[in-house]
């Protein structure tokens, strides 16, 4: 693996991603470097511990698969498109949900998950809030969560008949939620936002 400073103005792809060797954990974004927060503070990892505890219960009785990051996700711009140089998006979720196995190789999961959520740390919001929510959305991620640790709430995202995420209402501490694509799957809020 390559060790060395890169032009963070030049579009790269998933073929340079695979060569390079960072301190930092570091995505792409149609081309673009966007180097990732530092390590997790605490209350978003108690966060993201609490959501897969629950998210893994619920799937030991179903196909899907859950994973955590670091995790590689890389969304081709067409359908079927996989060739390493050909792909401009890879990106690490906090968690994600597949349900086809097809999409799934050893270097992680080619195509859109059917649910992605993303617990945003502090420098991070606008990464999650604009370019991944486009990506996610042009990708077809069925289902997209946001959750804000210091408000304490959470807002899904949900693709519509025209590809388009329709936003829920914000959810907060004393709400139950549930997914769309999962409705069996209802989460107390006061459980995952406890300090």
């Amino acid at each position: 693996m390559e060790k060395f400073n890169l032009d963070m103005e030049k579009r790269y792809s998933y073929a340079d991603y695979l060569k390079w060797s960072f301190d930092e954990t570091v995505e792409i974004i149609k081309g673009i470097i966007f180097k990732m927060a530092p390590a997790p503070n605490r209350n978003h990892q108690e966060i993201s511990g609490r959501l897969y505890l629950i998210f893994g219960n619920y799937f030991i009785e179903n196909p899907c698969n859950l994973y955590s990051a670091p995790f590689d996700v890389r969304l081709p711009r067409k359908k079927g498109e996989s060739a390493d140089e050909l792909i401009i998006t890879v990106v690490q979720p906090d968690l994600c949900v597949i349900c086809d196995n097809e999409k799934l190789d050893e270097r992680g999961c080619i195509g859109a998950p059917d649910l992605i959520i993303e617990i945003l740390s502090p420098g991070n919001s606008k990464k999650e809030m604009k370019d991944k929510f486009n990506v996610y959305e042009e990708s077809g991620v069925r289902e997209y969560w946001i959750v804000f640790p210091v408000e304490k709430s959470v807002i899904i995202y949900s693709l519509n008949e025209e590809a388009k995420y329709i936003g829920s209402r914000l959810y907060t501490v004393d709400d139950n939620i549930k997914s769309t694509i999962f409705p069996e799957l209802v989460i107390e809020l006061n459980y995952i936002f406890k300090d």
